[in-house]
């Protein structure tokens, strides 16, 4: 019967792919690491590693019995989560939060200084990723929590709808869009917008904007950051549509750029908290989500920071 420790070494080998890294993340040794492994392949009767490849790669069936043993090594963490909850009465330790970078810098780290503050016995690690990809960590019980834009699909998740984003075009301050106080949806049609990595939400989200608005997505300059489709836009390479949280944050602030006004534009997301049904801290769960709701909520209330004084001044007209 493979132990659970077998199991650990199969995950570190293939998150690594690497012996030397995995031995070193499952703190032992390198042939202690290739002996155990070893010893599952034979318990198992297959072979899970292609040794023949540089580094680490799984066979086909290695791959699947990774999946497994992820979902195994998960539930078997949720146990002693639910035996720790039990015992404290009710804090849960270190929460593992996935979140999209696309949101996450921007909105939580107050929540998690609050958090602190009102729990002092839970713990927050952020892993920033792409959501799709972090649905399946959630799934297999890597990380606790994923906060993310909707669509999100996970027939095992509790999707708890948290609040809607606006989503702003913003130009240069020296674009000819910008010298006009109040824009038509027409007025938008075949000017470039700068796009995201396609493996983001925002980047599809932007493909179907771009279409309905007749602008044109600029496939040539795609940002790796909100932070650097800001810095492209406000060097006039082309217009950038940015969450409002983004511009209402320090980073959003700096400068260089002016929010257009559009009648009838009111695009926006939806973001959510994500967590396994069968979880056994769903009280701190709801508790999280409450606290982002919250700050959400109050941070869309306020005054665009990344609008100029100038602006700002118009738009209280």
């Amino acid at each position: 019967m493979p132990t659970l420790r077998r199991l650990e070494y199969l995950i570190a080998i293939s998150e690594h792919r690497n012996f030397h890294r995995a031995a070193k993340a499952a703190h032992v040794s390198q042939p202690t690491l290739s002996q155990q492994l070893r010893l599952l392949e034979d318990e198992l009767g297959v072979v899970l590693i292609d040794r023949s490849l540089a580094g680490g790669e799984l066979t086909p069936i290695g791959r699947d019995i990774y999946e497994r043993a992820r979902r195994i090594i998960g539930q078997v963490d949720d146990l002693k989560r639910a035996a720790l909850v039990a015992q404290t009465g009710g804090e849960v330790g270190i929460l593992r939060v996935g979140v999209s970078p696309t949101l996450g810098p921007y909105l939580l780290p107050e929540i998690v200084a609050e958090l602190y503050s009102d729990t002092p016995g839970l713990k927050i690690h952020i892993r920033e990723g792409i959501p799709d990809e972090q649905v399946g960590e959630l799934t297999n019980g890597a990380i606790d929590l994923l906060l993310a834009p909707l669509p999100l699909r996970s027939a095992e998740m509790h999707t708890e709808l948290l609040f809607e984003e606006p989503l702003r075009i913003v130009a240069s301050v020296g674009h000819p869009l910008t010298k006009r106080r109040l824009l038509e949806t027409a007025d938008l049609a075949n000017h470039g917008v700068l796009n995201l990595d396609s493996r983001h939400h925002l980047s599809r989200q932007l493909t179907i904007m771009c279409d309905a608005l007749k602008m044109q997505l600029l496939q040539n300059y795609e940002g790796t950051s909100l932070d650097s489709l800001y810095q492209m836009a406000a060097s006039g390479l082309g217009l950038a549509i940015l969450p409002e949280l983004y511009l209402k944050s320090s980073a959003g602030a700096v400068g260089g750029v002016r929010v257009l006004k559009v009648r009838g534009y009111e695009m926006s997301r939806q973001i959510a908290l994500l967590w396994r049904k069968d979880a056994p801290y769903q009280d701190t769960c709801f508790q999280v989500a409450k606290r982002i709701r919250m700050r959400g909520s109050k941070l869309l209330r306020g005054r665009l920071s990344g609008v100029s004084a100038r602006e700002a001044a118009r738009e209280a007209d």
